[in-house]
């Protein structure tokens, strides 16, 4: 008696898209969520100096730093605002990535479907058992990982996404007190 195929074993051809699918996301994630902590963009010690007048001293690498040191360069008002802009912008890198994942891996999973359906009609006849096996197999095991690569993936789309308007916000605060007239 033959031995069953393992769920990935029985994906075919179509593990390696879809791997590279799950690694691609899972390198994002981690990229994005590392990149977007609240110590690498704008500490909340910097928001709360800066909204009581004291100027801070942040990470110079962080988005605070950066601002703080376009503000001392001498970028004022839609000047500043554009430049927290296009750091913020560069904050979203990848994650068109992470949503192309999201729309390929159920794609990948169904193309995996129809595939191992398709193969399972014989020009004559009625498929053999192990070739009905084979196709049932790969529909359903691309289906599972399509879908368990998606998932996951638009969970963490939505939480980086989130993150990013956090930090838009926390950002906008940060001018908002650089530029208000009570500092000195």
């Amino acid at each position: 008696m033959a031995s069953t195929p393992s769920l990935l074993e029985a994906a075919g051809v179509f593990i390696w898209p879809l791997a590279i699918c799950s690694i691609g996301a899972a390198y994002i994630i981690v990229e994005r969520a590392l990149a977007l902590a609240p110590s690498r963009t704008v500490p909340a010690s910097v928001l709360d100096a800066v909204t009581r007048g004291v100027t801070p001293i942040a990470p110079p690498r962080s988005l605070a730093g950066k601002i703080l040191a376009a503000k001392n360069a001498g970028l004022q008002g839609e000047s500043l605002v554009a430049f927290a802009e296009a750091e913020l912008i560069g904050m979203q890198r990848g994650l068109f990535l992470l949503d192309t994942v999201v729309g390929l891996a159920p794609l990948l999973g169904l193309l995996g479907t129809v595939t191992g359906l398709a193969g399972l009609f014989p020009q004559q006849g009625l498929p053999d058992p192990n070739t009905l096996t084979r196709g049932v197999g790969l529909a359903l095991s691309t289906t599972i990982l399509g879908l368990g690569i998606a998932i996951p993936a638009q969970l963490a789309a939505n939480w980086l996404a989130r993150r990013v308007e956090v930090v838009s916000s926390r950002a906008n605060v940060l001018i908002q007190a650089l530029e208000s007239p009570r500092r000195s």
